[in-house]
């Protein structure tokens, strides 16, 4: 079976209406032409456009420092094995300020060794979350505590929205930018 891209950039002329005016809207509101993820999600484009907004809302605009939102978004990229999510997003991550030991072990599958208290918070709420479909107790208080009901939702969210990305990619079999290596080996167990 061909591991090629299902759903490749539409070509400009074969764009529907609806597909334009969403592209239009991207392009306004993220100064830019959709790209990655966003490629497979125009084949429905109100879908795409939704994507896009909570997007930007979760990345720019939550209570959550950068360096925290990243950490959660290589974690989902980790979970799913998403290659473009763990592209785009490591380089970010350690821009931000998340070391990069802890890029480094995320990518390897393990918990890393060396985490601040925020880091670990956050580590144990998005792993639980992925890992056992919930957030115990004793972790969900731990976050409120730290980051209030906005931040709890707002990690939940960050993990639903990457996810989203993540299996839309997958299915789609995005591709990585041309002279990209894959970076996430296969997960063992």
């Amino acid at each position: 079976m061909s591991r090629s891209d299902r759903m490749p950039e539409i070509p400009a002329d074969r764009l529907t209406d609806a597909q334009k005016a969403a592209s239009a809207a991207f392009l306004a509101a993220r100064k830019g032409p959709v790209f990655g993820p966003f490629v497979p999600l125009l084949r429905s484009p109100d879908l795409m456009t939704n994507a896009s907004t909570m997007g930007l809302h979760l990345r720019y605009r939550s209570v959550l420092p950068l360096h925290l939102s990243e950490l959660i978004i290589l974690i989902t990229a980790r979970e799913w094995t998403q290659q473009l999510e763990w592209h785009i997003h490591a380089p970010i991550a350690v821009e931000a300020g998340l070391a990069a030991d802890i890029v480094a072990a995320i990518r390897e599958g393990r918990r890393p060794d060396a985490m601040g208290a925020d880091e670990a918070l956050v580590y144990a709420f998005a792993t639980e979350l992925h890992r056992n479909r919930s957030v115990s107790d004793v972790t969900y208080a731990r976050v409120v505590e730290t980051f209030g009901e906005q931040g709890a939702i707002e990690m939940a969210g960050i993990n639903g929205y990457y996810t989203l990305l993540a299996m839309s990619m997958n299915v789609a079999r995005t591709a990585l930018p041309e002279g990209a290596e894959p970076q996430l080996p296969p997960l063992v167990g």
